[in-house]
């Protein structure tokens, strides 16, 4: 299946954030045609038939790579993410549950947009089953950890459900600063016409850049910096509240506002 160019770049800095069985299962991925279809098909039915923005492969690369950037900083800090913390995994295991979730949470918007959530866990369920059983092997328990916290990154990243651990958390807020502005290009150009979810493309395509970068106050701090103001309804409708629905909350700063004005900020 051809790859866009920008798919092989993401893809290329996502494995430079991986190491071990974490960067083997990222080369399985990427290799494997039935998810490259699926977050193919996911971005036909956004774009094309629904007039969303992208949920194909590069959102869902940006996610992950977003997700992992993320994770990076929280591990630097000295933060244990849940599976280091309880003590039934490693770091190690944790990036695989943010890879794996990340790459797979949006598979269900090859079927709708409401509760795609939920469909993406149906369509994931199975793949997550063989991934986890080519590279954990026979053991079963650790198995069963991690297909379960990587269903709840997947059927969480909407904020629409509680979920519980740091690794989930990453997830849904790594979905949601995917939001600078050529996430809405393709959109734009099939359609000038007024149509539902418009405030949606033209919100993103005022976000410039959004940074994740060690904070001053805590270990994540979120930049977000806009052409136009408009950009603030992404800041306070989709990103803020998955902020606030997530278990990481309590570690990142969040600032955002129109580029050459002062910085607005939300934590």
């Amino acid at each position: 299946m051809k790859k866009s160019v920008k798919q092989v770049t993401l893809e290329k800095k996502v494995l430079k954030k991986l190491k071990g069985i974490s960067y083997k299962i990222a080369e399985y991925i990427f290799a494997d045609e039935e998810i490259l279809a699926l977050q193919d098909y996911a971005n036909t039915v956004s774009i094309k038939r629904l007039g969303f923005n992208d949920h194909g492969p590069v959102h869902m690369l940006t996610a992950t790579l977003n997700a992992l950037t993320m994770l990076d900083l929280l591990e630097k800090a000295g933060i244990k993410l849940n599976l280091e913390k309880e003590g039934i995994g490693n770091i190690e295991d944790s990036r695989t549950v943010v890879l794996i979730a990340t790459l797979l949470h949006d598979i269900g918007m090859t079927i709708a947009r409401s509760g795609h959530e939920f469909m993406s866990v149906n369509l994931a369920t199975p793949i997550v089953n063989r991934i986890l059983e080519l590279f954990y092997g026979n053991n079963i328990g650790k198995r069963v950890i991690l297909r379960s916290m990587i269903i709840e990154g997947i059927f969480g990243h909407m904020a629409t459900q509680p979920i519980h651990s740091l690794e989930a958390g990453l997830v849904l807020i790594g979905d949601g600063c995917d939001m600078e502005m050529g996430r809405a290009r393709i959109s734009q150009k099939l359609s000038d016409a007024a149509k539902r979810g418009d405030i949606h493309r033209y919100s993103s395509s005022a976000i410039k850049k959004v940074k994740l970068i060690k904070g001053e106050l805590r270990p994540i701090k979120i930049v977000v910096e806009m052409t136009e103001s408009v950009g603030f309804f992404q800041i306070e409708e989709v990103l803020y509240p998955k902020i606030q629905s997530s278990p990481v909350k309590k570690y990142i700063e969040l600032a955002a506002g129109v580029i050459g004005e002062e910085m607005k900020q939300y934590l």
